[in-house]
């Protein structure tokens, strides 16, 4: 089973939304699309990841504080086990597992929203979706593992009826650097 939850701390999120449902939505398209789905379903397994809505100045301090990038960024994922760990788990069967923390950046999101021309939904979406793929160990360092994220994301997305968010776009949504 899959807990998704999912807070706004800070940042001019719209509270009348259903930022939760969202959350839960990514989150499940990212783990079915990169082959957890069981975790899904099943009830000897249960996952949580933590969504953390928040502002440009919270997710400026983390990013300082634990990538050592002193500037807001759209979305920071805190993966809480490495690969080996979370296979062993899924391989035990059974156990509860923190899979990570996601916190996202309300002013940045909104204003990259804005220049891509789509919906704060679709693009926090997105957002959720690539962040997942890191708590699972997916990862951008270098062109072919870039674009082997982007083509999992880009599937993932396309299931929920998102666009191709890199068609026009062929920077990643976080900055490789």
């Amino acid at each position: 089973m899959l807990d998704v939850d999912c807070d706004i701390v800070a940042g001019d999120w719209d509270e009348r939304f259903d930022w939760e449902g969202l959350a839960a939505r990514a989150v499940s398209a990212a783990l079915s699309g990169a082959g957890y789905a069981h975790l899904l379903s099943d009830s000897d397994l249960h996952a949580e990841v933590s969504v953390r809505l928040s502002d440009d100045a919270e997710v400026q301090r983390l990013n300082r504080d634990y990538r050592g990038k002193d500037k807001p960024t759209n979305i920071l994922s805190f993966p809480m086990h490495g690969v080996e760990e979370l296979s062993a788990w899924v391989e035990a069967g059974e156990g509860d597992l923190l899979l990570g923390d996601l916190a996202l950046a309300e002013e940045t999101t909104a204003r990259e929203a804005a220049e891509k021309s789509i919906s704060v939904a679709d693009h926090v979406t997105h957002l959720l979706v690539h962040g997942t793929l890191h708590l699972l160990g997916h990862d951008h360092q270098d062109d072919r593992t870039a674009d082997d994220m982007e083509a999992l994301e880009t599937r993932i997305l396309a299931g929920l009826g998102i666009a191709d968010p890199y068609a026009d776009d062929p920077a990643p949504v976080d900055e490789r650097s």
